[in-house]
């Protein structure tokens, strides 16, 4: 596990650490104590996963299209 907090990590981060306590769990050789951590963990990464690819959503969706479906610009996305 890294140090940095969930809170700053990226994507990948998030997401290598995820399948690493997803791969653990899955082995079941963890005590009952550090699976429950392990398990909130997770949830937490998974949470910081989502919100990452939403972000990444937004963005894409504001590019503008013309009439011939080519990008033209971008548009604002509110809140960002």
């Amino acid at each position: 596990m890294t140090d940095t907090p969930i809170s700053e990590m990226t994507f990948e981060a998030a997401m290598r650490e995820l399948e690493k306590v997803v791969g653990q769990l899955e082995r079941g050789d963890v005590a009952l104590e550090d699976s429950i951590s392990l398990y909130e963990r997770g949830a937490e990464l998974k949470k910081r996963c989502e919100a990452k690819l939403k972000e990444a959503e937004e963005k894409v969706a504001a590019i503008t299209l013309d009439g011939d479906g080519q990008p033209t610009g971008t548009t604002p996305v509110e809140g960002q």
